[in-house]
């Protein structure tokens, strides 16, 4: 079977603590800095909108998305 390229829950939040700290996010399997994509999102329409980043691994491709403002996986 194949892998979906998800990270485990305390990878995530090995990504999360790096992102609250203010440090470059690194893989936790490969140690590779992940490539940071910013993704727009929320109803602009509403009055409020989410600001996310997609983190990718340039090695093992697997990847999170995470609210910036909160530095909470979404």
């Amino acid at each position: 079977m194949t892998d979906h390229a998800q990270y485990t829950p305390e990878e995530q939040q090995r990504i999360r603590a790096s992102i609250v700290a203010g440090d470059a996010p690194a893989c936790p399997r490969c140690d590779v800095t992940l490539t940071t994509r910013p993704i727009g999102g929320g109803s602009f329409g509403l009055g409020y909108a989410r600001r996310r980043e997609w983190l990718i691994c340039p090695q093992c491709k697997r990847s999170a998305i995470f609210d910036v403002k909160r530095g909470t996986r979404n």
